[in-house]
């Protein structure tokens, strides 16, 4: 076949290939507007992408038009399109409790990123129902017992004090410093530490950090799967990362069969899993079902995808919001002084960290009012019943926000006020409902102790140990997506050496 015969094929079929496209587009416009039904929202969409565009690339502006939009409709919840989906977000709480006390196969699947099993894998613990996901829990339950956490805080307390020691060096009086990647190293260290231990080689923590930040600038690009795109990079980033997380695990077994004591959470799991094959054995019962080095070494990163990035959040927003209440901040080191001095030379003991009550407090409002994770989607794996009125059709991705329901309920709910978590105001027992940052139903955050404990920790000893003043420009407070939520400007500060001397590590 010549050319001039391929060019004549091609312009013979060029209408009837028009009109294959503008009727998909016509198609999917309906499928979208059936979907919407009376539900606030764009009543045009941009064919195959939908509003993906504009919320990537300003994705504050996108969320609290849904938000704005939820509210003035007196629903409590709004539509869009994305990339092929229909979406749905929902800022009343009552509305959130039900998606979240409804994750089952016939109702709604918890997926964590809009396209989070291509990302993730199948075997995501966030992916798992009812008796396996029961059970992979009760296996995880023996890594947060206070012995275990007590353990943990050590290792949390030596890498923090490594990073403050480093980001004094780097300080200047006059060029400020921006704390997001400073603060994102921290934790990504202290995850590491505390998840895999010394299984992890210098070598490979830094491909593990590469790798990392490839899997999160994935998750804010357009997710194209295909060569070249940074959708394919971060999901080939993650199955690197549990690669090297299940050689991990492969040495805490061998490690906890020689009798050794934990000394990091893969330990913690090992030894418990160990325990229970060898009681099986003992009592002549069948023994359990051993899981494979490779699925838990993807059950340890997404422990650490939820350590890391919510952790990074809070450590700035406590930063931004203790600097712009100075009453606070003052309360706060009064509240640390009265059990520890780093003068003292000794760590932070698991009992002091507990008589930090009203440290503890800030911590909790910091979550509230800056939860780190603003949205938790999950897919209708069948038609649900949301409202008498309206029914959310199977495919759909709902987004129920954390961040819209910490602000109902409470007093003056937009006010930053530590005090509505004392004995007094148990406003966190009163309004526990709109109290969303963990999540809630049978997929709430197993380790929120945990996360608490670091933000209590890093609280107390960067107040104690630095003074610290905000470079203010317009704006600087701003909330921005990365995916996690951080302050506009990185948290910009200029910061100096409090204490006489630095604790012991």
């Amino acid at each position: 076949m010549d050319g001039d015969t391929i060019r004549r094929a091609l312009a013979a079929s060029g209408p009837y290939a028009l009109c294959c496209v503008i009727l998909l587009v016509l198609l999917e416009q309906l499928s979208y507007l059936r979907k919407k039904g009376p539900l606030p929202g764009p009543q045009l969409i941009v064919p195959f992408l939908g509003s993906a565009v504009p919320m990537i690339r300003q994705p504050t502006r996108f969320w609290e038009r849904q938000a704005a939009l939820a509210k003035s409709s007196g629903l409590g919840f709004s539509a869009d399109y994305l990339v092929g989906r229909f979406i749905l977000f929902i800022r009343s709480t009552e509305l959130s409790h039900k998606v979240f006390a409804n994750v089952r196969p016939d109702a709604f699947h918890l997926i964590g990123h809009p396209f989070g099993k291509k990302l993730f894998g199948e075997h995501n613990l966030i992916y798992m129902f009812d008796q396996q996901h029961k059970d992979l829990r009760r296996h995880i339950a023996p890594n947060f017992t206070p012995r275990a956490l007590s353990t943990y805080l050590a290792i949390q307390q030596r890498v923090i004090l490594s990073h403050l020691r480093r980001w004094l060096d780097l300080s200047s009086p006059s060029k400020p410093l921006r704390l997001r990647l400073l603060c994102r190293d921290l934790n990504l260290e202290t995850s590491q530490t505390v998840f895999a231990g010394p299984y992890l080689t210098p070598a490979a923590r830094e491909q593990f950090n590469r790798d990392y930040n490839l899997f999160n600038v994935g998750l804010m690009a357009i997710p194209f799967d295909l060569p070249g795109f940074a959708f394919r990079r971060a999901r080939l980033a993650v199955a690197r990362l549990v690669q090297t997380l299940s050689g991990c695990v492969s040495q805490s077994k061998n490690r906890m069969r020689a009798g050794e004591e934990p000394s990091c959470l893969v330990d913690f799991w090992m030894q418990d899993s160990l325990r229970e094959i060898a009681e099986a054995a003992d009592s002549g019962a069948a023994p359990p079902l051993e899981t494979g080095d490779l699925e838990i070494g993807g059950h340890l990163f997404d422990f650490l995808f939820a350590a890391q990035d919510a952790s990074t959040s809070s450590l700035l927003w406590a930063v931004a919001l203790l600097e712009s209440h100075p009453e606070v901040l003052e309360k706060v080191r009064a509240d640390v002084a009265a059990v520890w001095s780093p003068e003292s030379g000794n760590p932070i003991g698991a009992e002091q960290l507990r008589e930090m009550r009203y440290t503890e407090a800030v911590a909790r409002e910091v979550v509230r009012f800056r939860p780190p994770a603003t949205m938790v989607p999950h897919i209708a794996g069948e038609p649900f019943p949301l409202t008498e009125g309206y029914t959310i059709p199977k495919g759909a991705i709902v987004f129920p926000s954390a961040y819209e329901s910490s602000f109902q309920g409470f007093t003056e709910p937009d006010r930053f006020d530590p005090d509505r978590f004392s004995e007094e105001r148990q406003e966190d027992r009163v309004y526990k409902r709109n109290f969303l940052a963990f999540g809630a139903g049978p997929h709430q955050c197993v380790g929120q102790r945990y996360a608490i404990n670091h933000l209590v920790l890093f609280i107390a000893m960067f107040v104690s140990l630095i003074d610290f003043k905000r470079h203010r420009t317009d704006g600087c407070d701003d909330i921005f997506y990365v995916p996690t939520i951080v302050p506009k400007d990185e948290c910009q500060v200029y910061l100096s050496q409090r204490c006489t001397c630095f604790p012991s590590s």
